[in-house]
């Protein structure tokens, strides 16, 4: 099978959105009056990022939705992407396996394949995706006077006093990498159900566009809670509290594991759960802040995105971050968050 011929099998569709769409030497887009152009590119590495063992139909359908997930923190709504793909070989049922899974999260979001490039080598999986987010200040109290002419959520706006937030759950694509690994057993059925959660995660896109105008500051929750939550201290030159006994209620796991007594004692377990949490990666939900006022702007987001969020601490105006126990008590940071090139 022939490079050209590989694209147009697996990867060519009509793109009723696009000007352009595959077999040229550029997509073009059309973007409506009064719009910007949100863009973010992601690769996923083997051996790196996924399990050579993975589900390819699972595999496709997160190597889009990392990138989704991108466009979620800032509030875009998705309207193409490009696929760049290296392949130790052109296997065909192993292709048909990716693309599937690719353009069936793709269709889900009305978000066009428009280009990209194939070649041999190590399996590896780059995709740049475009969205689209209204121009002009937000209204209303998250149009801080610091931020662009923009209605796109950013990092920056962070202000004290608001109230911090995470959507879904954390944690157990952590917990099942620690199992993955050996360096945790885990009853099959929770294994089951975390790997899931590692290997097809969901992007928060209808969450990310209802929070426009609500929410201060956003990020994608990609190498862990705290290191992503620094990213939104940093740039907004603010500190944050985190109560760590409600985060640690974000591992889904957590109550088949209490359960689990062969396996865990409860300062293990507790342990555990606050390291998957706080410190581990690939969850790909949304960490924001917002005005105490907009509460119930914030709880009605989450009902229009059909999104469970929670409110997990506040931000300060002293910088740093801090964690906290039940009773208000100083809790060690001992929680690194991913990094490539610092493991």
């Amino acid at each position: 099978m022939g490079e050209f011929d590989l694209i147009r099998r697996y990867f060519t569709r009509p793109t009723p959105n696009a000007v352009l769409g595959v077999g040229d030497d550029c997509a073009l887009l059309r973007l409506g009056p009064g719009m910007q152009m949100a863009i973010s590119t992601d690769m996923l590495v083997a051996d790196r990022h996924f399990f050579a063992d993975v589900d390819p139909r699972t595999l496709g359908h997160k190597a889009l939705a990392v990138n989704l997930s991108d466009l979620a923190a800032c509030g875009a709504r998705p309207l193409a992407f490009t696929l760049a793909l290296s392949l130790p070989d052109a296997n065909p049922d192993w292709l048909h396996a990716f693309s599937q899974g690719l353009l069936a999260l793709a269709d889900a979001h009305d978000c066009e394949l428009v280009g990209g490039d194939t070649t041999r080598g190590p399996l590896n999986i780059c995709i740049t995706v475009f969205g689209e987010v209204p121009a002009g200040a937000a209204a209303g109290a998250a149009a801080r006077a610091a931020r662009p002419a923009t209605q796109a959520l950013l990092r920056g706006g962070a202000q004290a006093g608001d109230d911090l937030y995470v959507s879904g759950t954390l944690g157990d694509a952590r917990l099942a990498l620690e199992a993955l690994q050996g360096r945790l057993a885990l009853p099959d059925a929770v294994l089951a159900s975390a790997r899931q959660r590692l290997e097809c995660p969901t992007p928060r896109v209808a969450l990310g566009m209802a929070l426009r105008g609500i929410a201060s500051a956003a990020a994608d929750i990609s190498d862990g809670l705290l290191g992503d939550l620094g990213h939104i201290l940093e740039r907004s030159a603010v500190g944050a509290t985190v109560d760590t006994h409600i985060a640690i209620e974000l591992l889904a796991a957590y109550v088949d594991l209490t359960r689990a007594r062969s396996l865990f004692d409860q300062q293990l377990l507790r342990e555990t759960a606050l390291r998957c949490v706080l410190g581990g990666g690939d969850d790909y939900e949304l960490v924001f802040t917002a005005p105490v006022a907009q509460r119930a702007a914030v709880q009605g987001a989450s009902i229009a995105s059909a999104t469970p969020l929670t409110r997990i601490g506040k931000i300060d105006a002293e910088p740093g971050l801090r964690l906290v126990d039940a009773q208000g008590a100083t809790v060690l940071n001992t929680f690194a968050s991913f990094d490539h090139f610092n493991p």
